[in-house]
């Protein structure tokens, strides 16, 4: 599923800040909405790769040129794999990308002990939307829409959208919200739970690092556990989340965080900043 200018050598389409331990990763292609054509993609892949793999980085924004976050999949691309659908490979292409790219990029989000924040900075459509979703803290500016594009392109929910939305509206309210496919506005995505928080435009990435403060302030051993430790527990039962927890906790008293905390409040002095 290869579409023009797909080349290590295109032109960047993701910009990267990095300052002390945190990144902030642009999406920097706003005279398309910040659409994910193929170097956009894997040109993010190659940037997100690089920051969970470095522990020095402890938190990740990920945000959008204005005016959009991402007008989600580039249908250049789409109409480019229907046409090639006949050829060897047929829908398995399809599906490599999907897995691949879209997915890959899921996965990364989800599966590093690194937090990610979406700093939802306009519309978010598609995978796009799919990828602020599946990030571990949400937040948007007034002039974010969360916009349900599935549907009308005739395709179901994608990259983790439907794991998303069923957890946060049910399976009702998800059902609704596909069949609807209205733009939802900031203020109602807050309230249905799909954003954490909503913050007039232009302090959304101060917000934004508001956030990758408070990862800082707490010891990096116990935020790179609990992420995959509360993500394992959206998909278990009681007993199973506590079991999780026991074995997890020991660890931490093997710190010297841990240590350091617990002879403070002992001796009564003021925890240190």
């Amino acid at each position: 599923m290869i579409a023009d200018g797909d080349a290590l050598q295109a032109p960047p389409r993701v910009r990267v800040e990095r300052r002390d331990d945190r990144a902030v990763v642009t999406l920097d292609e706003p005279g398309r909405l910040n659409v994910l054509s193929a170097p956009l993609v894997r040109q993010l892949r190659r940037v997100l790769e690089d920051l969970v793999s470095d522990n020095d980085i402890r938190s990740v924004v990920l945000t959008g040129t204005d005016p959009g976050f991402s007008a989600g999949g580039d249908l250049r691309m789409m109409r480019a794999a229907v046409q090639r659908q006949n050829e060897a490979e047929g829908t398995a292409d399809v599906w490599r990308w999907i897995r691949r790219e879209f997915g890959g990029i899921a996965r990364l989000i989800a599966g590093s002990d690194t937090i990610f924040v979406a700093a939802l900075n306009g519309p978010a459509a598609g995978v796009g939307l799919a990828w602020a979703l599946t990030c571990d803290l949400a937040i948007a500016s007034e002039r974010a829409v969360i916009v349900p594009a599935f549907g009308r392109l005739g395709l179901i929910p994608e990259v983790g959208t439907s794991w998303a939305l069923t957890r946060r509206l049910g399976y009702q309210g998800a059902l609704a919200y596909y069949l609807r496919g209205d733009h939802i506005d900031a203020q109602t995505a807050q309230r249905l739970g799909l954003v954490h928080e909503v913050v007039p435009h232009e302090q959304l990435l101060a917000v934004a690092d508001e956030w990758c403060s408070r990862v800082a302030a707490l010891p990096p051993h116990a935020v790179a556990m609990t992420k995959p430790l509360l993500r394992a527990a959206a998909d278990t039962g009681w007993n199973d989340a506590l079991t999780l927890e026991e074995f997890a906790e020991p660890t931490c008293f093997t710190t010297g965080a841990f240590a350091d905390s617990v002879e403070t409040l002992l001796s009564g002095r003021a925890p240190s900043d």
